[in-house]
């Protein structure tokens, strides 16, 4: 558990309940911990208090994380605290419905926050029961935070939530320190990927597109950097294909490592099958590369085609080849889609803008439930 607190405060005590806290909560746990960072001078900041839900490491001590959360929300109740839950599908789902009831018992102000690339797809496959509870969960809450357009109007037509109460907004990633500069790059074009590796994500397809011609014969190195269970199985295809001294695995890392990361590389790839709004893309933005992924969630949403970054679909490992090809033998071409992706960092995804936003949203939330009290 985390601590942050402010010596002047308006708003009460914000407790943050996401799935692995800030170190082991992928996407989710990197996008509060920016928001976070972005607040810790701002005087208007309240105190926030971060709870893991699950917890690091074996699922079968994921029990344990989660009734410490219970625990921390109960003890706390007495401070009237303001409830910003994350959830996406599956377990996370079936956790967070206990902890909305729990704050709607308890007559919290609620801030339910949705982050998952294809929440449509789990809730179609959860049982009717939980199918109920679910729906109940968006409902109660004072205001549900969504990253795009298409879950927004998944959650009120499907979901029933009052389209008053939901708001749109994307993730957000800090600019880069100013110590940083991209004149550092140098060597063969790097290519980049960032996230847990996995077939949803499209790693076997970048494997398979980096192994054709005229891509295999071209200078280029490539960094697929992510935990997760299927680490050693891509570097596996990586080695048959005869790409393993090119293509570097290297697992989880740190925020300190990504940052390095993105400051070597040139070309962000993101071939994935399904996203909400990823990370990754926002972090490579911010970095002025050059963009390659797929139009699917909030991406087509982010990336305008051929001026911001460079769509292919999912599964087409010929045009994926083909589109990192152009990009590694064009520099020109890098260098005006990168121009183009900083300029809409600066424009949309700038973390800096991120904790007004929020504010406004935990305001709201706080005057519905005082009015409900």
């Amino acid at each position: 558990m985390i601590e942050h607190e402010s010596a002047r405060r308006k708003l009460p005590l914000v407790i943050i309940v996401t799935p692995g806290g800030l170190e082991n909560g992928g996407g989710i746990g990197r996008m509060i911990g920016y928001m976070l960072d972005a607040w810790a001078s701002g005087a208007e900041r309240p105190a926030i208090k971060i709870v893991d839900s699950r917890g690091p490491g074996h699922i079968v001590f994921s029990p344990l994380h989660f009734a410490k959360c219970l625990t921390t929300i109960v003890m706390n109740a007495p401070r009237r605290p303001l409830l910003h839950i994350q959830v996406a599908g599956r377990g996370s789902t079936i956790r967070k419905i206990m902890v909305v009831h729990l704050g709607w018992a308890l007559r919290l102000p609620m801030v339910l926050h949705l982050h998952d690339y294809n929440y449509r797809q789990s809730f179609q496959r959860f049982p009717r029961l939980i199918r109920s509870a679910a729906r109940s969960m968006f409902r109660l809450p004072q205001r549900v935070v969504v990253l795009n357009k298409a879950e927004r109007d998944f959650v009120v037509a499907t979901l029933g939530v009052k389209s008053d109460r939901v708001e749109i907004v994307p993730n957000a990633v800090p600019s880069p320190s100013p110590n940083r500069s991209a004149a550092s790059r140098l060597g063969p074009p790097h290519i980049l990927f960032l996230g847990n590796p996995s077939r949803r994500k499209g790693v076997h397809d970048l494997i398979a597109a980096l192994g054709t011609e005229p891509l295999r014969s071209l200078n280029w190195c490539v960094t697929i950097a992510g935990g997760g269970n299927e680490v050693e199985i891509f570097r596996e295809q990586a080695r048959t294909a005869g790409l393993l001294e090119r293509v570097s695995l290297p697992g989880w890392v740190d925020r300190n490592v990504i940052a390095d990361l993105l400051e070597s590389a040139d070309i962000l790839v993101l071939p994935s099958y399904d996203e909400g709004m990823a990370m990754s893309v926002l972090e490579g933005i911010s970095y002025g590369l050059c963009i390659v992924c797929t139009p699917v969630g909030g991406m087509a949403e982010v990336i305008e085609n051929n001026v911001s970054g460079l769509f292919i679909e999912p599964g087409d490992v010929r045009a994926l080849a083909t589109t990192l090809a152009t990009c590694i033998s064009d520099r020109t071409l890098r260098a005006r889609l990168g121009a183009e992706a900083a300029n809409l960092f600066k424009r949309r995804f700038d973390v800096i803008n991120y904790p007004d936003r929020m504010r406004l949203i935990y305001e709201a939330a706080v005057k519905q439930m005082a009015m409900r009290n």
